[in-house]
């Protein structure tokens, strides 16, 4: 399972790049604008430039309308900035037809600059309170888009976390359809460390956390704290330790 942490400027780009070790993949955004709210693209360039160059720079193009245009411009612009990891919020999509259409659009756009990058079609997993695409169809969508991961969030960040959503059963469902359809699930949304047992066992491929590194658990006011990556790092591999060997056991 490979950890993506979220600074949300050049200070905390530099935290993690002092836990460097512990981490896969940093992912820019700006927590103020929202779940998978969108950083300046100088502030992707920056931050491309602080962590180590064997570290994947991924990047949120926000929490998108249903304008396929104007999402692919931005994933275009992310991607120019220095991002190999395209992240997109379908927050205006309202049925998988919509969000097919932006993601099409966010996969050639990007694609045709750099078509190594990697695009994720990113869901809610409160869908059901904002009213956009069923976080089920989403790997589905992502498949047919021809995106390379499907991901789910929570959209409002008021303490629940991506298990008071969808029980870990409802997210092994996820993970399943999203392998089926040959590419990467991914889980964030206010994930903790007592998430990673459960977290481990569906098989996810990519966990995202931000709050859970934080100085007080704090996503907004806190800030990342390179002890708490590297702790929150080494409970992944126990918890994976214990699951290849819960598994050996058994087979």
């Amino acid at each position: 399972m490979l950890l993506l942490i979220s600074p949300d400027g050049v200070e905390e780009a530099l935290d993690c790049a002092r836990a460097a070790e512990h981490l896969d993949i940093v992912d820019v955004k700006k927590p103020d604008e929202g779940s998978l709210g969108a950083n300046f693209p100088w502030v992707i360039r920056e931050i491309r430039e602080a962590v180590p160059a064997d570290k994947p720079v991924s990047a949120t193009v926000g929490d998108v309308p249903y304008k396929p245009g104007t999402v692919a411009q931005a994933a275009l612009g992310a991607v120019v900035s220095g991002a190999s990891y395209i992240k997109v919020g379908l927050y205006g999509c309202t049925t998988p037809d919509q969000a097919v259409d932006v993601m099409r659009g966010v996969v050639r756009a990007v694609k045709e600059y750099r078509p190594e990058a990697f695009v994720v079609a990113s869901g809610y997993a409160d869908a059901h309170r904002i009213g956009c695409v069923n976080p089920l169809a989403l790997p589905d969508v992502a498949r047919r888009a021809g995106c390379d991961a499907a991901m789910l969030d929570t959209a409002i960040k008021d303490g629940t976390g991506l298990f008071d959503h969808l029980p870990p059963d409802v997210c092994a469902d996820f993970v399943r359809r999203t392998h089926d359809g040959g590419m990467l699930a991914a889980l964030a949304g206010s994930v903790k460390v007592g998430d990673l047992g459960a977290l481990t066992r569906i098989g996810t491929d990519i966990v995202g956390v931000r709050g859970a590194v934080c100085e007080g658990g704090d996503r907004n006011a806190g800030r990342i704290q390179p002890r708490l990556v590297a702790a929150f790092r080494a409970e992944m591999n126990r918890h994976a330790r214990e699951h290849a060997a819960t598994v050996a056991a058994a087979g």
